[in-house]
């Protein structure tokens, strides 16, 4: 499944605060672009967005969702990036278990 290309960093702006995407990991879908994204806020601070994109490119305000298909395609995606991929890990790891 082929992915798409944003450029990186680009600006955010949420109303409690703004910033830069930094990382993203993203699949193309039948029906939408779902993406992971790191965002860096002006002041330091780290949030990821699970989000997605329609097929022109315009952001999504409903919630994604992905079947299994989509699932392994983001994986593949969030392989490449760095920081983004230790924070999502946190996800799953075990409980108790320190990263």
């Amino acid at each position: 499944m082929k992915t798409t290309s944003r450029q990186l960093p680009r600006p955010f702006a949420m109303p409690w605060g703004k910033g830069e995407i930094v990382e993203e990991a993203t699949a193309v879908g039948e029906w939408s672009e779902p993406s992971i994204q790191l965002l860096h806020y002006d002041d330091g601070s780290e949030s990821i967005r699970f989000c997605h994109y329609d097929h022109r490119g315009r952001f999504r305000r409903s919630p994604m969702m992905v079947d299994a298909k989509l699932i392994r395609a983001l994986g593949r995606s969030l392989a490449k990036t760095k920081r983004l991929k230790a924070l999502v890990d946190h996800l799953a790891a075990p409980t108790g278990t320190r990263r």
